[in-house]
């Protein structure tokens, strides 16, 4: 029982930048490891960015890496997505992820939890 709450979503012009925010509640000492995942009308989720919570290992998809930096504030039990140089097809709905457990971090069928995503807009 994980509860996921993006923030940080908005409007943003070509090249600028933006921070998302996801802040898990509940049973949170499960939680192995937190992703990132877009979804753009008409296309696939995508994969984005994921850390092992319990020694910060970060993986980004291809499309992000080198731009997007994921982060986590164990204090707070939040993680963050940096997004800099956003281009227009960054635009999406950002999606916040829990596993429970170890394995494979790229797909979205091994999360366990989601949130209600947070809408991203790049304008050109």
């Amino acid at each position: 029982q994980v509860q996921l709450v993006e923030s940080g979503g908005g409007l943003v012009q070509a090249g600028g930048s933006l921070r998302l925010s996801c802040a898990a509640s509940g049973r949170t000492f499960s939680t192995y490891a937190m992703g990132w995942f877009r979804q753009a009308p008409g296309k696939e989720r995508e994969f984005v960015a994921a850390l092992v919570w319990s020694v910060g290992y970060t993986f980004y998809g291809d499309s992000v890496k080198g731009r997007f930096t994921i982060s986590r504030d164990n204090a707070k039990n939040t993680v963050y997505l940096q997004m800099n140089s956003l281009k227009p097809e960054d635009t999406a709905v950002y999606y916040c992820a829990a596993k429970s457990g170890p394995g494979t971090l790229r797909y979205r069928a091994a999360y366990d939890y989601w949130g209600q995503g947070t809408q991203v807009t790049v304008s050109s």
